[in-house]
């Protein structure tokens, strides 16, 4: 028996608790009340998150209610007091926030170059799926480059600015993947506005794909998508002469707004998104990491894949997912190409993808929506004991106790 619930019976569990019989929510959602009864009753595995949407729309709940409970992230070596509590208190501390409250000690300012390694490492710690690293660097990370900004003066303040801002950005994308999509939103937003700030259009463009990175965690695909294309006439103007990380930041955007397209069903921009990203991926010529995007053509087939998924093109994304050489990107890319791949297999074939995506990346495994989401389905459809490998990854996921 699993402590978690289904998606299906977490869409009874609120349909109940707003008293609204079957068919009414089966009729806001456009589907039969014999469909949704199924669902609720898990014989339909609901794996399309604009569908997973559309129900939590006429639920008036979040996207996030829907599809899992938050995670605990878990303690490492001498972590205890150092995860998401700490970054919480971090983002919430008033008097880091503001100049006229905080109380600096002289001639104490962080070197810049030090803090730019300090943001970097934290960045890496994302990068490799090591999450309770990230989070346990960031809270120190944040209070320096906040000092910094208090502290300096003239360019050296604008580059703490934009070293606070992309701070900012990794909490936020470190929250988005443990669950934490109200305090990753909060990050983003305080990042974009140091970012503007700094007057760095690099890290403006990167701040930009954050804070749609949380509107599409958030379910709010519609903003997601506008906010790439708004953001993308911005960056425009500066593309004649772009640096590679410029390409690379604006290359990038499209691929959020990729996903957020295809999850409202929306193929024309889905295409028009990829294009884009696509002749972005062939200017740089080669896949990169800069500003830590893992921007190339092959983070742009990857997503191909994931929107294929998103579209219900499952036969699309099991021939052409395994193709895509994915051993040049950072870890957490390469994970998460594997995890898509394996929504279009069979149970066998996706248990033993989803088990080496663990060997390499426990952490990315344990706290990701698709993994959680084929774990607690393949747990629930076994009519006997599951087997050892599924027992122990559903255990491991904290799927079972």
């Amino acid at each position: 028996m699993t402590h978690s619930l289904s998606i299906g019976e977490r869409v009874a569990w609120y349909r109940r608790r707003r008293g609204m019989p079957q068919e009414v929510l089966a009729g806001l959602a456009g589907r039969t009340a014999d469909w949704l009864s199924k669902v609720e009753n898990n014989r339909i595995d609901l794996d399309r998150l604009s569908v997973i949407k559309v129900l939590a729309d006429a639920l008036d709940v979040q996207l996030g209610d829907l599809l899992a409970e938050p995670s605990l992230l878990d303690w490492a070596g001498n972590s205890q007091a150092g995860t998401v509590p700490r970054l919480r208190e971090a983002l919430m501390d008033y008097k880091r926030m503001s100049p006229l409250l905080a109380v600096d000690k002289p001639h104490d300012l962080p070197d810049l170059e030090i803090l730019r390694a300090e943001v970097g490492s934290a960045w890496s710690a994302y990068q490799d799926a090591k999450y309770t690293r990230a989070t346990r660097l960031i809270p120190d990370i944040l209070a320096d480059a906040q000092r910094a900004v208090r502290g300096y003066e003239g360019d050296a303040k604008l580059q703490a600015k934009a070293l606070l801002a992309m701070a900012y950005q990794g909490a936020a994308m470190v929250l988005t993947k443990i669950g934490e999509a109200d305090l990753a939103w909060m990050a983003a937003d305080r990042g974009l506005g140091a970012a503007q700030e700094s007057g760095n259009p690099d890290v403006t463009g990167s701040l930009f794909r954050s804070v749609a990175h949380c509107l599409l965690s958030n379910g709010r695909l519609a903003a997601a998508r506008d906010l790439v294309t708004d953001s993308a006439g911005y960056l425009e103007g500066g593309l004649s002469d772009a640096s590679p990380t410029y390409v690379s930041v604006y290359g990038t955007l499209f691929l959020v707004g990729a996903v957020a397209a295809a999850r409202l069903d929306d193929r024309a921009t889905v295409r028009a998104f990829l294009a884009e990203a696509d002749s972005a991926a062939q200017r740089l010529g080669q896949d990169a990491n800069h500003m830590w995007t893992a921007f190339g053509p092959t983070n742009v087939a990857i997503h191909r894949i994931s929107t294929a998924m998103e579209l219900g093109d499952v036969q699309v994304a099991a021939d052409q997912g395994p193709r895509v050489d994915s051993s040049t990107l950072p870890l957490e890319r390469r994970v998460r190409h594997t995890l898509e791949v394996a929504r279009a297999y069979s149970t066998d074939e996706a248990l033993a993808l989803v088990l080496d995506a663990e060997e390499l990346a426990p952490e990315q495994v344990r706290y990701h929506f698709i993994s959680r989401h084929l774990v607690t389905a393949w747990v629930r459809q076994q009519k006997g004991k599951p087997s050892h490998q599924l027992a122990g990854v559903a255990q491991r996921l904290r799927i079972v106790g």
